[in-house]
């Protein structure tokens, strides 16, 4: 090569045309680059940015406008509709002043039950607090705010003590909203797993189970409470001649609070436990089984082999649908305003129900307090759970 007569081109963008020059070659393509960035610039400004403007209208105004009502009062004049601001007015009555019975429930001495389960609870979080400051990794402000995170959760769990679990005492919409999370998060999450588990079994007709049980998902919120209602109805329902040979043909669901709640409860369980059981039957589905059928085989128990490898398989999956569970039971609102409409009394009406009837009493005010204190009891419950179970996720 270095007898050629040809010149060696270092250049790495290859030899120009015929009667073409270097510079008017650089030239053209940095005015093709330039054009295919004024071309991209011009569909983000015509496809995107237009798309990504409306979302955020759709999403910001309503939380100004409800934070406008939250902290304002709606007077209502001829020919026009105003907002007064009255501060904190709207959430001090909600929390201390004529609502607060309604919202926080009614307070008594909690029964032993009570007392038990509250100092349960105290230990609880008093040994999970200790144990995390005592590993040095946390400073001052996350210090502080673990110990308030604290105390917040051992006032609800006082507040859930003196009301439900008292002689006397009547739950709020908070507490009861409460209720509804952590009982249909456990009967979910129970069912779920155990149809999971039957499913993923070599069994005969697995596949028409399969559908079967995700029937529920097909049916809008709305049409299961009214089947429930339908099938608690112990005079004239479809179960009548069960409910009379249980005895129970002239009792009514909507006159026993506890009752009522578990008629609740049951419903929304029913209606979310097929989303946990697709989503935890995909999780067992893509576990290796080989592992745990030589783990049976070398003398393993099923429950040990359960222990050790599946549930530490599908935990991070597990974290994920107890959150959007959870998130999903504070919004609750069909089923206790169709199967019992709050009642009796307001024994089963949840925080989402409660704005839901201000809002249409046009409370305005009072009903955005009470969407904004959900907003907040979601947050702190949400990242403690979330700040809570990472561990366990980071250590499998």
């Amino acid at each position: 090569m270095a007898s050629s007569d040809k010149s060696i081109d270092l250049d790495p963008r290859g030899a120009a045309p015929p009667g073409a020059s270097r510079g008017g070659l650089i030239s053209r393509r940095a005015f093709h680059s330039v054009g295919a960035w004024r071309s991209d610039g011009a569909a983000r400004w015509v496809f995107i940015w237009p798309s990504v403007i409306i979302v955020l209208l759709l999403s910001i105004f309503p939380l100004f406008a409800s934070l406008t009502l939250a902290f304002g009062k709606l007077v209502f004049q001829k020919g026009e509709v105003n907002v007064d601001f009255v501060g904190l007015s709207n959430f001090t009555t909600l929390l201390f002043g004529t609502e607060r019975t309604h919202l926080l429930g009614l307070t008594r001495t909690p029964t032993p039950l009570g007392w038990l389960v509250l100092i349960v609870v105290v230990a609880a979080v008093v040994g999970a607090l200790a144990r995390s400051l005592s590993r040095g990794t946390v400073g001052v402000g996350g210090a502080v705010l673990r110990v308030a995170v604290a105390l917040f959760a051992i006032g609800l769990a006082a507040l859930v003590a003196q009301t439900m679990l008292s002689d006397g005492g009547r739950p709020g919409s908070l507490v009861v909203t409460l209720f509804y999370v952590f009982a249909g998060i456990a009967v979910t999450y129970v069912l779920g797993l155990g149809l999971a588990i039957l499913t993923v079994q070599p069994l005969r007709g697995r596949r028409f189970f399969r559908v079967v049980f995700l029937l529920p998902l097909t049916i809008t919120p709305i049409g299961v409470g009214y089947m429930f209602r339908m099938m608690t109805d112990t005079g004239k329902g479809p179960l009548e001649p069960l409910f009379a040979a249980l005895g129970l043909s002239q009792y009514t669901w909507v006159t026993d609070p506890w009752a009522a709640r578990i008629a609740v409860v049951i419903g929304d369980a029913w209606q979310w436990t097929p989303f946990v059981f697709i989503v935890l039957l995909a999780a067992l589905e893509g576990l290796d089984q080989e592992v745990r059928e030589a783990a049976v085989v070398d003398g393993a128990s099923r429950w040990r082999a359960f222990r050790h490898l599946t549930w530490p398989a599908i935990l991070p999956v597990s974290v994920t649908i107890v959150l959007i569970r959870m998130i999903e039971g504070f919004k609750i609102v069909d089923m206790p305003n169709i199967l019992t409409g709050g009642g009796p009394g307001t024994a089963t009406e949840s925080l989402t129900l409660e704005a839901y009837l201000d809002w249409r009493t046009f409370n305005l005010g009072s009903s955005a307090a009470i969407a904004y204190i959900l907003l907040i009891l979601v947050t702190v419950i949400a990242s403690v759970y979330i700040g809570w179970t990472r561990r366990w996720v980071e250590q499998v």
